[in-house]
């Protein structure tokens, strides 16, 4: 870590349970202030459950965590200003217009406070979505639709932002172009924690943490990782998945 910048989200043995069931298995992390970090793994890792207590939806069975200062089991209500939160199945509302959707959602993060009309419009046009405040949301195109959710999710204006697939469903072109945005909003120092299973996606991060089967079994930068797993500075990040699971005895690679 980088001496003098703080830490905007630690996890200290982090652990869900359902039943007989670990789906996050003692997750130890932390991601600093202003880092694209990426949150890697197979359908059904862990990501998602990860990120969900990270917003404080689902209460931890054991270890603890801070987001943003904030304690994700003690004061879960206290982390909603503090962060946007984009889920991986599309949450907005399809009957309302796009504009409608920044109101409600923009309510439920600042309890109730609505941002003018300008700032809106200002808004859809920094992702991409100029001009399309008063079309119905069913009716755009999937990857307009996830921009959309992001714009929802940072309209008012939070430190930290917790993406869960944001690019499911969206072409290469967009998903580039969705990539894009993440940099720019990085670049004003807000912190990102984004989950995929689309191992290419990993090269846009600063720093990963591979977890399956709701364990962490590598965590460092792309070329730190490519050096851990002896698979060289070539070698793809779906290649040095695979060796490191290996290698860490956490399942039968590539299974």
């Amino acid at each position: 870590m980088t001496d003098g910048i703080p830490h905007s989200v630690v996890l200290t043995d982090l652990t869900r349970r359902f039943g007989d069931f670990t789906a996050v298995d003692r997750l130890s992390l932390k991601v600093e202030s202003g880092e694209v970090f990426g949150f890697l793994g197979p359908n059904g890792a862990g990501k998602s459950t990860t990120i969900r207590m990270l917003c404080g939806l689902l209460r931890p069975s054991s270890g603890s965590g801070l987001v943003g200062g904030f304690d994700i089991s003690r004061e879960p209500e206290k982390l909603k200003p503090a962060i946007g939160y984009m889920s991986q199945r599309f949450s907005l509302y399809p009957d309302l217009t796009a504009m409608e959707n920044l109101d409600f959602y923009t309510g439920i993060y600042l309890a109730g406070t609505r941002i003018d009309p300008m700032m809106k419009a200002s808004l859809l046009s920094s992702v991409g979505l100029e001009g399309i405040g008063r079309r119905i949301t069913g009716t755009l195109p999937t990857g307009w639709r996830q921009r959309l959710a992001l714009a929802c999710a940072i309209a008012h204006e939070p430190g930290i932002l917790f993406l869960d697939e944001p690019t499911s469903g969206v072409d290469p072109s967009g998903r580039r172009s969705f990539w894009e945005i993440i940099y720019r909003l990085a670049s004003k120092g807000v912190t990102i924690f984004v989950t995929t299973h689309y191992m290419d996606e990993a090269e846009y991060c600063d720093r990963l943490g591979f977890i399956y089967e709701g364990r962490l079994v590598a965590l460092g930068s792309p070329a730190e990782l490519r050096t851990s797993s002896g698979c060289g500075a070539g070698a793809s990040l779906e290649d040095v998945f695979v060796r490191l699971v290996s290698s860490d005895g956490s399942g039968e690679a590539g299974s």
